[in-house]
Order: structure tokens, then C-alpha cells, then sequence
């Protein structure tokens, strides 16, 4: 069952009991994230997360980590271009000292001079450790260049510079301007009464009172690119894609559909063309990345450079086929029951509950059951999706990025 509270000041508790679990997973959501910020903030909400649990006056950094542990629970935290999340599971005993504990980090961190220096060469070296990894370097530089010149195209983490140059004002100007009642969200899944979850939190967050209004967030215009980007690798990381479908989008579930059967599982047609047949790539597979207002639809593959051009010919061939002939009846079929069969064995998870709790609630207003998104999923047809890819996939608008050794490939971009 699924529980909403709002309290005076704006901020919604919603719950969800699940029956026959022993434990509760509890998150703290701020619906702000790196897309909020400007430019010379980058990497605040992120910075921010770090923060949280670096002390308070009632806890140190040490203490916070000390309490969840002693009662073998466990802390983390996320920051997303759209949310940041401070969340907890423990055994359902143990709530109480979890929500005195994450309403403690949120509300009253110190944010100290010199913590926010240590934390600032922790945050630097986790960039550093990111553009050690080609893959997600790829997809990274691929958004920003996909979504140039708008927030949601800059790295969450923001930069090195804009970390260097992130102080405590600026931190508490963004906090003071952007994590308003209204923004804020508190979820919890698992063994849990709402009611009394309610009598826990209400009291700890209804002091929260500053009812900025956040600006309205404006959605990116999407800008197809061919961007070669040379790097001392032994692969070339191909990531391209198009404009993809939103949270809220009425015809996202064929876009789900048809990224299962081009790329998102082993039996997907890009899977077994690119890797099983051809050898080309261990690592190849097509994603989407929805948000608020807009998204992408893509493919990323890692492959030698002698076979960036048949690897890209490979899959412009396959997008083309799902354009011009759509997909067939058993796999749609097929994609269907891989789309339910990821939902409900995900929904077994107290955190994945909670998480989805938060997110329903911020793009919808209310609970969404696992059995209407269902329906939704098997009233998909073929003609649904081609009717979406001929509408959203145009090979000419495909922006593409290529990282690694690119120095001999501007042929194949051209051609891509």
C-alpha cells in the first residue's frame, strides 16, 4: 500500500509497505540537480553530496558512519542531472535511528571551511578517475556535445576548475535558493507504518521554511555533431544518438521497446550482429536516457580502429531496418516480457520501491502501479514502434562521438 503526506510547509512523505520484508530503505530526495546549476557552479549539487556527511553539531563524519554500521545498516547518497538523493536501508527496528540520522546530515550540516578543502581534492580525483575511464568519458563528452551550451550537457561533477573554485557561500547561496520545502521529498519502502513514519519525520523537517520558487527549467535544444576526439587509447569509444523521449512521454514505452531489441539485451540485434557474428566489439549495447522534459536514445560500442567503419556501417544498417521495416511480432513480444520481467524482479528490492516512490512522485504527482505500467507495456504494437523511430530516428540528425586513437578515422565520420 502506498501512503502520501504533505506537510504545511511543502515537503511530501510518501511510504510504501511491503509485506513479508524485515527491513526499510529511506531516502531523502531534493528534486535538484546538476541541470539547475550555472555555470560558474558547476558540480555544487554534486559537491553538496559529499558534504552531507562530513558532520554536524550533533555528529561527526565518523559518528555518521559509526551509527549505521553498529546496526548493520548502510548510508550512500547520488546526485543526478535532475535529483540528489541521500538514502539508508536498516532492519525496520532501526528506522528511528535512521531518520534521526539522515534528517541530521541534511538539515544541519556544518559545511566547514576545512572540510569543503579536503572534500574539494576528494571530488578532484574522482574526476580524474572518470577521465580514466573511456566509457564513461565517451558518453559524457558525447551529451555535452549533444546538448551544447545547456546544463544538462555538463558532466555532474562538474570541472576541475569549477571545483577549485566552489566556497562555502557559494554552496550555501545554492542551498539557500534551491533546496526549498517544495523540492524536497522523503520516501520510504519496506516494513513500515506510515503513520507512525510520518510522527518520526514531520518533526525533524517541518522547521524547513524558505519557499523559494525554483526557476522553471528550460528543455535543451539538441544539436547533431561529429565530434573526433584523440586520446591515447588502445579502442575508439563510438557513442551516437538522437532525441530520445521524456519521463513523461506517452509513447516512451515503444521507445523501451524497440531499444530492447536494437541493443539492450544479449539477444538484441545490434548484440549478436556486431559481437556474435562479426567479432567487432566485446562491449556494444543501445541505451536511453530520459528526463524531465526531453532525452536520448543511443548506442555505445569499443572497438579496434581498424573497425570503426564496419562497426558503424553495421549500425546505421540496423537502425535503418528498424525505420524502414519495423521490428517483428515475436520480438516485440519478446522485448515486452524482458520490459516486465526487469520491473517486477527490480521491484523486489525495498530500495528500488523507495527510489521509484520518489521518482513517480516527481514526475507524475502520485504512484504509478507496477500493474498500469504493465498494461501500458503490452498495449504496444509494431506499428507503435515504428511510428516512434521513423519519428525520432533521422540518420542525417544523428550526432556521433568518437574518443581514442581518431587520428586516421575522419573518413569513417563522415560516412557515419
Amino acid at each position: 500500500m502506498v501512503r502520501k503526506t504533505v506537510l504545511s510547509n511543502g515537503i511530501r512523505i510518501v511510504t510504501e509497505k511491503m509485506p513479508g520484508v524485515h527491513s526499510v530503505s529511506m531516502g531523502i530526495w531534493v528534486n535538484v540537480g546538476s541541470r539547475d546549476e550555472e555555470p560558474h557552479e558547476q558540480g555544487v549539487t554534486h559537491f553538496i553530496e559529499h558534504m552531507l556527511f562530513k558532520g554536524t553539531a550533533q555528529r561527526s563524519a565518523l559518528d555518521i558512519a559509526m551509527a549505521l554500521d553498529a546496526v548493520g545498516g548502510f548510508a550512500n547518497a547520488f546526485t543526478s542531472k535532475e535529483n540528489l538523493c541521500l538514502h539508508a536501508k536498516v532492519l525496520d527496528s532501526h528506522l528511528d535511528l535512521v531518520v534521526d540520522v539522515l534528517t541530521d546530515i541534511f538539515l544541519h550540516s556544518l559545511f566547514a571551511d576545512e572540510d569543503i578543502e579536503k572534500e574539494r581534492q576528494v571530488v578532484v580525483q574522482e574526476i580524474n578517475m572518470i577521465e580514466d575511464s573511456p566509457e564513461d568519458l565517451a558518453h559524457i563528452l558525447f551529451q555535452q556535445h549533444f546538448w551544447r551550451a545547456h546544463p544538462l550537457g555538463a558532466p555532474i561533477y562538474g570541472t576541475q576548475e569549477s571545483v577549485m573554485a566552489l566556497d562555502r557561500s557559494k554552496i550555501l547561496n545554492f542551498l539557500s535558493r534551491r533546496f526549498a520545502p517544495r523540492a524536497v521529498l522523503v520516501a520510504a519502502a519496506g516494513n513500515v507504518d506510515h503513520e507512525a513514519f510520518v510522527d518520526l519525520v514531520a518533526p525533524h523537517v517541518a522547521s524547513l521554511n524558505h519557499s523559494r520558487h525554483a526557476p522553471h527549467r528550460q528543455p535543451p535544444q539538441v544539436f547533431c555533431h561529429r565530434t573526433l576526439l584523440p586520446k591515447d587509447l588502445e579502442q575508439v569509444h563510438i557513442c551516437l544518438g538522437f532525441p530520445g523521449c521524456s519521463q513523461a512521454d506517452p509513447e516512451r514505452f515503444a521507445c523501451h521497446v524497440v531499444n530492447v531489441v536494437l541493443g539492450n539485451s544479449m539477444s538484441s540485434r545490434l548484440f549478436q550482429e556486431v559481437r556474435e557474428k562479426r567479432g567487432l566489439a566485446y562491449s556494444i549495447y543501445s541505451f536511453v536516457n530520459s528526463h524531465e522534459d526531453t532525452g536520448l536514445m543511443g548506442v555505445y560500442a569499443a572497438v579496434s580502429p581498424e573497425n570503426v567503419a564496419e562497426t558503424l556501417d553495421v549500425i546505421t544498417a540496423e537502425m535503418d531496418a528498424v525505420r524502414r521495416d519495423a521490428i517483428t511480432a515475436s520480438e516485440l513480444d519478446a522485448a515486452k516480457e524482458y520490459l516486465k520481467g526487469s520491473m517486477y524482479l527490480n521491484a523486489e528490492s525495498t530500495d528500488a520501491r523507495m527510489n521509484r516512490l520518489a521518482k513517480n512522485e516527481f514526475v507524475f504527482g502520485r504512484h504509478v502501479p507496477l500493474e498500469e505500467v504493465e498494461k501500458a507495456i503490452d498495449a504496444v504494437t509494431v506499428d507503435d514502434v515504428r511510428a516512434w523511430f521513423v519519428k525520432h530516428y533521422q540518420p542525417e540528425n544523428t550526432a556521433v562521438t568518437l574518443l581514442g586513437p581518431v587520428e586516421n578515422t575522419a573518413d569513417d565520420m563522415a560516412a557515419a
